[in-house]
């Protein structure tokens, strides 16, 4: 059975990195963007990873330009804007198209196991797919939904209740 353990993702300085190194702890992947009206989710991000790091709960964030651009073009840029404005320390990876014929590998299969609603496309930045310890992907948020509000389902995987 495949899992996001099984994907390559590309590190802003384009060397390949193996979700493998995080087999064994919850993830939450988000498909982030520096200019779009749901940034300040950075801030509910960040304090869930500070607050759940230890406990093994990693966040990987992905730039994406797809929806209307509101993505730097330089990926330098962009983590440097995470970190001045929201403090983030959990890792930024590649600009990723989520949608259409250039699907990063990894989002089309975290799309095949949690569609959206109405279609298993990607609406919007910061749609949000929680991975369990075992690597398969246990829900998906809606762009809508502020981080803080999933900390339930968080704590869930994380066996802290």
């Amino acid at each position: 059975m495949k899992t996001v353990y099984d994907f390559q993702v590309k590190m802003p300085n384009g060397e390949e990195k193996s979700l493998q190194e995080y087999e064994g702890k919850p993830i939450l992947i988000v498909n982030t963007a520096s200019k779009c009206g749901f940034t300040p989710q950075f801030k509910s991000l960040q304090q869930l990873y500070e607050t759940y790091k230890d406990s093994g709960l990693e966040i990987l964030g992905f730039p994406c330009s797809q929806f209307n651009n509101q993505e730097f073009s330089q990926i330098e840029k962009t983590t440097e804007f995470c970190q001045v404005n929201y403090g983030v320390t959990f890792p930024i990876f590649a600009k990723v198209d989520v949608n259409g014929p250039f699907t990063d590998p990894l989002f089309k299969f975290l799309k095949e196991q949690k569609t959206g609603i109405l279609s298993p496309r990607i609406k919007w930045n910061f749609t949000k797919f929680l991975v369990n310890r075992n690597g398969q992907v246990m829900k998906r948020y809606a762009p809508t939904i502020d981080p803080s509000s999933i900390e339930a389902d968080l704590v869930k995987l994380l066996s802290l209740t």
